[in-house]
C-alpha cells in the first residue's frame, strides 16, 4: 500500500510538480527563454523581409523611370535635330539601354532570391516556435509524467513529415517577373531603334 508521501506528487497540479522537480523546472525555464529568443528572431526576420521588399519596389520604380526618361530624351533629341547618322549610331544608346536593363534585372532577381531565402528561414523559425510551444504546453499539462525523449521525438517526426509533404514548384513568380522585365527590355530596344531610325 502506498503512503501519503508516495501519492502526493500524483495528486498535485502539474505546475506544482514542475516547481518541485529541479530538472523539469530548469527545462521549462530554458524552453520559455528559447521561445522568447525565437519570437525576437521572427520579428527581426519579418523586418528584414519588409526592407528587402521595399528595395525590390525601388528597383521596379527605377527600372521604369530609367527607360521612360531615356526614351523621352532620345525622342526629344531626334525630333529637334533629325540626322541620318543617328540611325547608324543607334547601337550606342541601344547597348547602354541593354546593359542598364540587364543590371537592373539582375538586381531585382538577386533581391527576390534574398526575399525567398529570408521567407524560408522565417517559416523554419515559426515551425520551431510552434514545436517548442507544443512541448511547453505538454510539459505544463503532464508535469513530471512528461517523457522528454518520447514527446519531443514525436513532435519532431510530425514536423519532418510536414516538410517532406511540401510540393516543389518548377516555375515560381520570380521566374515570371524576370521574364516580364526581359521582354520589356527587348521592347525598349525596339523602340530605341524606331525612334532613332524613323
Amino acid at each position: 500500500m502506498m503512503s501519503d508521501e508516495d501519492t502526493k506528487p500524483y495528486l498535485q497540479h502539474p505546475l506544482h510538480q514542475i516547481a518541485e522537480s529541479p530538472t523539469h523546472k530548469l527545462l521549462l525555464k530554458q524552453w520559455l527563454k528559447e521561445e522568447e529568443l525565437i519570437l525576437s528572431r521572427i520579428a527581426l526576420k519579418e523586418t528584414q523581409i519588409d526592407t528587402v521588399r521595399k528595395e525590390i519596389t525601388q528597383l521596379y520604380c527605377f527600372y521604369f523611370l530609367f527607360h521612360s526618361i531615356s526614351l523621352l530624351l532620345l525622342f526629344s533629341s531626334v525630333s529637334k535635330s533629325p540626322n541620318s547618322e543617328s540611325c547608324h549610331r543607334s547601337w550606342i544608346p541601344s547597348l547602354c539601354s541593354l546593359l542598364c536593363s540587364l543590371a537592373l534585372i539582375w538586381g531585382i532577381r538577386y533581391k527576390t532570391d534574398v526575399e525567398t531565402h529570408m521567407e524560408k528561414l522565417l517559416e523554419r523559425e515559426k515551425e520551431d516556435g510552434q514545436l517548442l510551444a507544443k512541448c511547453v504546453v505538454e510539459l505544463k499539462k503532464k508535469g513530471v509524467d512528461f517523457d522528454l525523449l518520447k514527446e519531443v521525438d514525436a513532435l519532431r517526426r510530425a514536423k519532418s513529415l510536414k516538410v517532406e509533404a511540401k510540393v516543389v514548384r518548377k516555375w515560381s513568380a520570380r521566374d515570371f517577373v524576370t521574364l516580364f522585365f526581359f521582354v520589356v527590355s527587348c521592347l525598349v530596344l525596339g523602340l530605341t531603334r524606331i525612334v532613332l531610325c524613323n
